[in-house]
């Protein structure tokens, strides 16, 4: 054993995971109190990189470190004797009983000046009455027992339980470190010279364990690390693995080998983190026949010991990467025994893991097994998880003879990869399918999944290339997979913003040649570039946030959805993108209306994407969270991201950017465990779009980003153009028109640079109020003309209103007023405070810069109070100085107390103006006032606007208050 008193440099520094906050927490109070702490955690966790990070961190005084050096063997008083040394105390070590009073002196001596940090590693190899002494010292240190300004850090490995002699200390364990800081790990042992795919297969190897993840790239070359060069397969094979783990399995009884080898092995065939007890001790006690002749012992029930725990019943390894190192460090015959004594002990003989135990006795390919195992995966009564499905499946082809067969095995095996989440082993598996000779069929199944896997996790192009080529091989009477084929590659055209691709691939139909020839009539007609502007192109942009409902359902689903459904839904979307919305009403609200009823998350993914494109968002919203709730019954983890997109864009459509902001943090984390990144990448855009309104930059800015980085790799238009839009509306909340003008600018007016040609037409409104606002409003009236199309279709709610308010701010002063109060009049019709809110302060600026001031007070206090309702703080901050320029003192959250306001108020009113207040006090909007007391709506604003003005309220709340304090001190109204 040695000892330092100066502070090691890790080679890369330490990452905390998921658990910074605690500690850091930790780490202030060592400083500030000192104490005692036990840090554990599984073999390569990062015990000895965690004391370099606390060593480094400690500023306050000196850092003792002791280490431990297992090749030592260790004599009395030997751990004891390294801290004396630690210490400078070179003196003889007292006896028994001593010798921890004698370092607890050391201790006050050193910290009288400063406080102090004592690290000790790997305590565990110690002696036994050295770790006792340590014990002793490290409760009188946590205890504060006449030692003051102390830290201890005591490291022991976490694959077994705590020594006796620090168990009542407090225990920090360790996490596994979260995917994106694994992946920083690498990017500073490599210098960045990873590639992506390298990079996330690595990290997905390692499970979180920073060892084994650097033992894994140090095992690659440079080309293998760069994706130049095959990575070898398995990734963590035994040598990895025992490097890692395999210290602590020496010296193990051969009975207790047998134990972790069935446990282990009764793990890999379920895919589960534990095993059920009895069953392994059925199977253990008919292994024999080892290799050194002794004969096996009957075993015990299985018990909780240094590498195993107990819960419930069933058998886990108190560290995962002990259990994978026991496999894989055992003798291959060792393990078919395992897995024979495991298949003739489990109730199941025909199910999945008895048949995969089988399989791995098998000394070579097995027809009759494979379709067994084939049979027990595609049974739907079953309820195997796809995890599981997919290793039968890869099984199964790996033990079948013939090619075609395998083939099919294969893709099968690669469609519940992917819906369990895994997209690049269902590349693997596509591969693997592709590298024998296969039928048509066969290999157009293979290419519609290849489809999906990159429209989820690939270059978008690609995915359509796949899918038209599943669409020319799939061909024949009844082929519905030839229909989802075709559905897909218009999908993925839409994704990239191709929209004439887009209609190509709707008409690629052997079936409806007429179809075809009659929509290559219409594209004839249509010769002009895609982003040339016309009533066509107009009509058929999407509605707002609902774009990526155009990119079909879930990337993998077992079964195709019935040929109708998809068909419907492919000509409702030619007829979209034709601006015929009045052909494509019926073909989608038939997918709509199934939906309705159905379970399977394929047709209510569709149904929610048809109900985007009528623009019933309500539809919407429920299809998607049927669809959710589906995917999560079914386990089908593929599927939750993309249900969680649909309402993430189905919230926004409605207005609801905060519940839209909650689904999309969750559909970001699952699409980071599901591997789908252009979903994560319409995730952050959602995000980013919600964060331009709640006023949150370095949020735009990082979800922006993020949605940007994908989108240009992958080709996603829709993501892009939604990302920089929300940096715009960031822009435009800051008061930045000109940088929001000059963003948006390339991307709304027609050119090459437009925008996807069914997004851009959002960024209309922003786009037009950025130029109006910079003294620039020439720039905006030609797609304005372009905007009122859209707003014909009927499509999106709120753009009746926003074309208006568009007008009002291009208008001249003699006709912006009614504009704008026309627009009020509609947004009333809609939901959604922000749209509103955004009309109520334009319209305040315009009336205070004409010294309409009472009336300006009026409406900037109604869009301060809407804007604060939705969270939209930084434009909250924007009416509030609008106010303030008014000469009003605004209040609210952060802005002061409201004003009190007497009953006497009230007197000040007109009769007409009393019926109204009267009315609004009562929850009536605008409208329904008009109709109760016959008079227009635009009358009904013109006195409430007055009302407000004379009490000096600022909202309909400030109103409702008023109103019922006079009723309770009996003021007549």
């Amino acid at each position: 054993m040695t000892g330092q008193t100066t502070r090691g440099s890790a080679p890369l520094r330490y990452r905390a995971g998921p658990r910074r906050q605690a500690f850091a927490a930790l780490l202030d109070g060592l400083r500030a109190d000192g104490g005692a702490h036990v840090v554990t955690g599984e073999p390569g966790g990062g015990r000895t990189a965690f004391l370099e990070f606390a060593a480094r961190a400690f500023r306050a005084g000196p850092v003792w470190h002791v280490r431990a050096e297992p090749a030592c063997s260790p004599q009395p008083h030997s751990g004891l004797r390294t801290l004396l040394r630690a210490g400078r105390h070179f003196g003889r070590v007292p006896g028994d009983g001593t010798a921890g009073e004698v370092f607890l002196d050391i201790l006050r001596a050193a910290t009288a000046r400063s406080p102090l940090l004592v690290c000790v590693d790997d305590a565990h190899l110690w002696d036994t009455a050295s770790r006792a002494a340590l014990g002793r010292v490290a409760a009188r240190v946590h205890a504060a027992d006449g030692v003051h300004r102390v830290g201890l850090l005591v490291t022991v490995p976490g694959h077994r339980p705590v020594e006796r002699e620090l168990a009542k200390l407090p225990v920090l364990e360790l996490a596994p470190l979260t995917p994106g800081d694994a992946a920083g790990l690498l990017h500073d042992l490599t210098d960045g010279a990873v590639d992506p795919v390298v990079r996330d297969e690595l990290v997905t190897e390692a499970q979180g364990n920073p060892g084994l993840l650097l033992a894994l790239a140090h095992r690659l070359s440079p080309a293998q690390l760069r994706g130049d060069h095959a990575l070898p397969r398995p990734l963590a094979d035994t040598g990895t693995l025992t490097a890692v783990a395999g210290g602590c399995l020496s010296g193990q009884r051969p009975d207790r080998a047998d134990l972790l080898l069935a446990v282990a092995a009764a793990m890999r065939a379920t895919g589960e983190q534990d095993a059920e007890a009895a069953l392994v001790r059925r199977a253990t006690n008919g292994l024999g026949g080892r290799d050194d002749d002794v004969p096996p012992e009957p075993v015990e029930p299985p018990q909780a010991s240094e590498l195993l725990t107990v819960p419930g019943g069933r058998l886990r390894f108190r560290s995962p990467l002990v259990g994978r190192a026991v496999y894989a460090g055992a003798p291959s015959e060792r393990r078919r025994a395992a897995h024979r004594s495991l298949a003739a002990a489990h109730p199941e003989p025909h199910g999945v893991p008895a048949l995969l135990h089988r399989s791995w006795t098998a000394p070579g390919p097995d027809a009759v097994l494979a379709a067994e195992l084939e049979a027990a995966a595609t049974d739907s009564t079953s309820g195997t998880p796809s995890a599981l499905r997919r290793t039968a499946q890869v099984r199964a082809a790996e033990l079948t003879p013939d090619d075609a067969q395998r083939a099919r095995r294969y893709t099968a095996a690669a469609e519940q990869a992917l819906l369990a989440g895994h997209p690049p082993e269902a590349l693997r598996l596509l591969d693997a399918a592709g590298s024998r000779p296969a039928p048509a069929p066969v290999r157009g199944r293979a290419e519609l999944l290849r489809g999906r896997v990159l429209l989820a996790d690939g270059p978008v192009d690609d995915a359509r290339e796949s899918f038209l080529l599943a669409a020319g091989l799939l061909t024949g009477p009844g082929a519905a997979q030839a229909d989802a084929a075709v559905l897909g590659a218009a999908d993925a055209a839409w994704a990239a913003g191709d929209r004439q691709g887009c209609l190509r691939a709707l008409t690629h139909d052997a079936h409806d040649a007429s179809a075809e020839a009659a929509v290559a009539g219409v594209l004839d007609l249509r010769a002009a570039d895609a982003n040339t502007t016309g009533p066509q192109e107009a009509a058929a942009r999407e509605a707002p946030e609902g774009s990526s409902a155009h990119r079909g359902a879930a990337p993998t689903q077992p079964a195709v959805p019935p040929p109708a459904l998809l068909r419907d839904h492919r000509d409702g979307m030619r007829a979209v993108l034709l601006g015929r919305f009045d052909l494509a009403a019926a073909p989608l609200t038939r997918v709509v209306d199934r939906g309705r009823p159905a379970t399977e998350p394929e047709r209510l993914l569709r149904s929610a994407a048809a109900a985007l494109m009528l623009g019933d968002v309500s539809a919407a919203r429920r299809a998607g969270a049927r669809a959710l709730a589906s995917a999560r019954t079914l386990g089908t983890a593929s599927l939750e991201p993309r249900a969680l997109e649909y309402l993430a864009y189905a919230e926004l459509r409605a207005g609801r950017h905060q519940l839209a902001r909650t689904h999309a943090e969750e559909g970001l984390r699952a699409a980071r465990r599901t591997g789908q990144r252009n979903t994560a990448a319409h995730h952050h855009a959602v995000l980013a779009l919600a964060a331009s309104i709640e006023g949150a930059r370095a949020r735009v800015t990082e979800h922006a980003t993020a949605a940007l980085t994908t989108a240009r790799r992958h080709g996603l238009a829709q993501a892009a153009l939604l990302a920089q839009w929300a940096a715009a509306r960031a822009d435009l909340g800051e008061g930045r028109p000109e940088e929001a003008a000059d963003r948006l600018g390339p991307l709304v007016r027609p050119g090459a640079r437009r925008g996807h040609f069914a997004v851009w037409m959002l960024a209309v409104p922003c786009f037009v109020e950025a130029a109006a606002l910079a003294g620039r409003p020439e720039d905006a009236r030609a797609v304005v003309e372009d905007f009122a199309l859209w707003a014909g279709c009927g499509a999106d709610p709120q753009a009746p209103a926003q074309l208006l308010r568009c007008r009002a701010l291009l208008a001249a002063p003699e006709a912006a007023d009614e504009l704008y109060l026309r627009a009020l009049d509609r947004h009333d019709e809609t939901s959604g405070d922000f749209e509103r809110a955004r009309t109520e302060l334009l319209h305040g600026k315009w009336l205070r810069r004409r010294r309409r001031l009472r009336e300006a007070r009026a409406r900037l206090g109604e869009a301060l109070v809407d804007f604060e309702r939705c969270g939209a703080q930084l434009w909250a901050r924007q009416a509030a100085a609008e106010l303030r320029a008014g000469g009003v003192a605004p209040s609210g959250p952060g802005m002061g107390e409201p004003r009190r306001h007497g009953a006497r108020d009230l007197s000040r009113l007109t009769p007409q103006q009393l019926r109204i207040a009267r009315c609004v006090a009562e929850g009536a909007t605008n409208r329904e006032v008009a109709l109760s007391l016959s008079v227009s709506t635009r009358t009904v604003d013109y006195h409430l606007r007055n009302v407000f003005a004379t009490l000096g309220v600022r909202s309909r709340v400030e109103l409702v208050r008023l109103v019922e304090q006079a009723e309770k001190t009996g003021a007549q109204l």
